[in-house]
């Protein structure tokens, strides 16, 4: 039985679909039926990956409070998530269709969105994920190149090995990239804090020298 194209009561269940069972889900996919339910879908996805983030970022965890205080941080996200997943949706598509492309897909731009767009599904699970140390970055990047592979497989026709082939080796790129990067934004926070300290060491002995500084006057 093919999935039917989304409506808001149907998200949930696609999403499911889409996590439980990757390769179901792709091979009765249709590949055309507009843009507006898989960009809906993308949405809805980001909203509720942006809750997980902002509630990530005010207990201290994740990056949502990095943006100016738990609380404002948090409903930053929670606005910008959707925004920013429904712009990157048709970048990331035609990302994906130029790799297919190169591949040797005969499908489309639309067929290639619908693809990314119902891999938002994966965003609440990865952004939980994606708090762990090094190794979170490292399992999100191993999930997504899975169900890239099978989108490969059971959409774009493409053999098995070529796929875990070309998704493997971008996945190991991106994942030391995203490796070296989380390492160089810890140090810098480790820097900042210690510049922190610095700035709040001083600031107490300038109030002390001042208050000693006040009572020599007054004697």
């Amino acid at each position: 039985m093919e999935p039917k194209d989304n409506n808001f009561a149907a998200i949930p269940q696609t999403a499911v679909n889409v996590v439980a069972n990757p390769a179901g889900f792709f091979r009765g996919m249709p590949k055309t039926g507009g843009f507006l339910d898989p960009l809906a879908f993308v949405v809805i996805m980001g909203f509720i990956a942006g809750i997980i983030q902002a509630i990530l970022g005010f207990i201290g965890l994740g990056h949502a409070g990095g943006y100016g205080g738990a609380m404002m941080g948090s409903f930053v996200v929670i606005i910008f998530m959707p925004i920013v997943a429904a712009i990157g949706s048709f970048i990331g598509a035609a990302i994906l269709l130029v790799i297919w492309k190169l591949m040797g897909s005969q499908e489309n731009y639309e067929t290639a969105y619908r693809c990314g767009a119902y891999l938002m599904a994966l965003a609440p699970i990865t952004g939980i994920i994606g708090v762990v140390p090094y190794a979170g970055g490292l399992m999100t990047m191993a999930i997504y190149v899975f169900y890239l592979v099978a989108a490969s497989i059971h959409v774009h026709n493409l053999p098995s090995q070529k796929a875990w082939l070309v998704f493997g080796i971008i996945g190991v790129i991106f994942a030391l990239l995203g490796i070296y990067a989380e390492y160089k934004a810890r140090n810098m926070g480790s820097e900042m804090d210690k510049w922190r300290k610095m700035g709040k060491d001083m600031r107490k002995e300038y109030r002390e020298s001042a208050k000693e500084y006040q009572r020599a006057s007054a004697h």
